[in-house]
């Protein structure tokens, strides 16, 4: 079994979670796409949802698939939402943001009663930090936001290097008009304190630790799928 075939997996299992009727939150990033894909297969067969995508490219592919879509202010509780992410460890503490969505998908999450994680067996490790955490900032005052994390990063013992992510020749944007920096730390011990840490930086307007929000995993390997709970 390929990467994809797992992703697809891991997908057709959460598909299993959904209700007709439901108010969803749907994820951005590979996973995520194979999930709308598969959503797409049944609301064509009648099946009702009103999805709220976290990202512009989530939409895009919603639209194009007829996955019929709401905003968030038009549908601001949510039942349930699927993501996926880029590491997740026993406790179901996340790094997410690969993709550039991180706010858009933290508010969508928050917004809901559960969220689902899909992801492949890749994505699992026994501590966080092996991806860089994406810090979502605002471009004013930037440098002074890295600065701050650097300080940050020191008291807490992490080290590693902090950048800004590039796309094509310049900076990457967030759907928002932010930018993002990538912190390299390897591994972070206590990513509550961290999460607690940058949320106190006024320049860091989000961050890839989505801690005490997933309430199951879905986990697909070369096997078929498991799942890790919350708890």
């Amino acid at each position: 079994m390929d990467a994809r075939q797992m992703k697809i997996k891991a997908a057709q299992a959460a598909l299993d979670h959904v209700e007709s009727g439901m108010r969803l939150g749907i994820g951005t990033g590979s996973t995520a796409e194979e999930f709308v894909r598969l959503l797409a297969e049944k609301v064509a067969s009648g099946f009702q949802i009103q999805g709220v995508p976290t990202s512009e490219r989530t939409a895009r592919l919603c639209l194009e698939l007829g996955v019929p879509l709401k905003s968030l202010d038009e549908l601001p509780e949510l039942d349930l939402t699927i993501d996926g992410a880029d590491e997740v460890d026993g406790k179901l503490r996340l790094i997410k943001g690969g993709g550039g969505a991180l706010l858009r998908e933290k508010i969508v999450a928050s917004a809901s009663e559960r969220m689902i994680v899909i992801a492949d067996e890749s994505k699992v490790v026994d501590v966080l930090g092996a991806f860089k955490l994406p810090i979502e900032v605002n471009p004013f005052g930037q440098v002074t936001t890295r600065l701050a994390i650097e300080k940050v990063a020191a008291r807490l013992g992490l080290t590693g290097e902090i950048a800004v992510r590039a796309s094509g020749d310049g900076a990457f944007m967030t759907d928002g008009g932010h930018l993002i920096l990538d912190a390299s730390f390897g591994r972070i011990p206590d990513a509550e304190a961290l999460a607690a840490e940058l949320n106190a930086i006024p320049g860091v307007v989000e961050h890839g630790l989505f801690i005490g929000m997933a309430s199951l995993a879905i986990i697909a390997g070369p096997e078929g799928a498991r799942t890790l709970a919350a708890g």
